[in-house]
């Protein structure tokens, strides 16, 4: 027993001595290359990284110049950059964290409308997902949250900087948000129509026809209004419903060259299924109806079909030209050399006739205006 206590006393040196001689187990840190640097050497730094896109090492030296120089000369554009270099390192919580501090510290800089900005588009980024890159997808079927706060945040931009380099381009991300929110809004409609919830359907094709007017989702708001009325037999609800449809998207499917709704008709899913062919119809389910024309009202959707939309706009940032971005002073000229954007992707709702529904009981009153 004792000699192997001993052979395990030298075994344990052995291993110890062998890890420090292969530099394991070393505390010794290295010595901080940014130790003596003055502000400015931080900020050239900075704009070395930015250009490379070197995002992480970017964040890493605004955060030490903010810690190092918190009342210097770069520091309110340290933390605009901070909040732009997150946001391309997709970091988007720490980069809408970012936007909502610079806000509450310095609400009077000439450049906060940039943080809101940077905010928003961190806000729809978050919309997306991994795989919207390599294939299609559909975000207004996604949680909707996220795209509700970036709806919220562009909109206080243009109601606080109207006159903003960035408005342009906000006010067409809040058209794409503002179709996304309506055409959610059906999707819930339509997922209501698969459980018999025929009431909270109709409410919610109202609620698109009353909140998104000129929206490409309003056709079927209509159309889910009609169909809900109807299948809680409130004809008369359903009729006016019609009315409105017929006179101001004649071309709805759901229409006949009549004008007439088709209450029967299944627009989405209307195949047999392998069980319907192999029972000879004796077990063919009856589909609850969809209601989605987004190829037909919707020209974001049909151009997609036709071209690839892209991301950055060549000589742009934010979807804003270089010398706006260099004059309004977001950037310093080194970053914005080699930094991008992306461009806007709003789609433009479609300009429809009006049409305005109220009631929820007994009478509903309707409303067309041409254009």
């Amino acid at each position: 027993m004792k000699n192997l206590s001993f052979m395990l006393l030298i075994l344990s040196l052995s291993l110890t001595s062998g890890c420090s001689w292969l530099g394991w187990g070393d505390d010794e840190q290295p010595e901080d290359e940014t130790a003596d640097f003055t502000e400015r050497d931080f900020y050239n730094k900075i704009q070395s990284s930015l250009n490379a896109k070197n995002w992480s090492i970017a964040i890493r030296n605004l955060q030490l110049l903010e810690s190092q120089f918190p009342f210097g000369k770069y520091a309110e554009q340290g933390q605009l950059e901070l909040i732009y270099a997150q946001y391309k390192s997709a970091d988007y919580e720490s980069s809408i964290g970012s936007a909502d501090r610079f806000v509450r510290l310095h609400p009077q800089h000439p450049n906060v409308d940039y943080a809101f900005y940077v905010k928003g588009l961190s806000e729809i980024s978050q919309t997306g997902g991994f795989f919207d890159s390599f294939m299609p997808t559909d975000n207004s079927m996604r949680d909707i949250g996220t795209a509700r706060g970036a709806f919220t945040t562009l909109s206080e931009l243009l109601s606080r900087f109207p006159e903003s380099p960035y408005a342009d381009d906000a006010r067409k991300r809040l058209v794409s948000l503002r179709n996304r929110l309506a055409r959610a809004e059906i999707h819930v409609a339509n997922y209501y129509f698969t459980r018999g919830a025929y009431l909270a359907a109709a409410t919610r094709g109202r609620y698109v026809v009353e909140n998104f007017q000129q929206s490409p989702a309003v056709p079927d708001g209509l159309a889910v209004m009609s169909q809900a009325y109807y299948m809680l037999e409130m004809q008369e609800l359903a009729d006016n419903s019609v009315k409105v449809l017929a006179a101001n998207y004649p071309e709805h499917p759901s229409l006949d060259l009549n004008g007439q709704f088709d209450f029967d008709q299944r627009l989405i899913g209307n195949e047999d299924s392998f069980l319907d062919k192999v029972s000879f119809g004796l077990l063919k389910r009856i589909k609850p109806p969809a209601f989605d024309t987004r190829t037909i009202y919707d020209k974001a959707t049909r151009e997609a079909d036709l071209i690839n939309a892209t991301d950055a706009a060549a000589g742009t940032i934010f979807g804003i030209n270089k010398a706006t971005a260099i004059a309004a002073g977001v950037l310093g000229a080194a970053a914005i050399a080699g930094g991008g954007g992306s461009s806007s992707k709003g789609e433009t709702g479609t300009t429809g006739t009006s049409t305005g529904t109220t009631g929820t009981t007994g009478t509903t009153s309707t409303s067309t205006t041409g254009t």
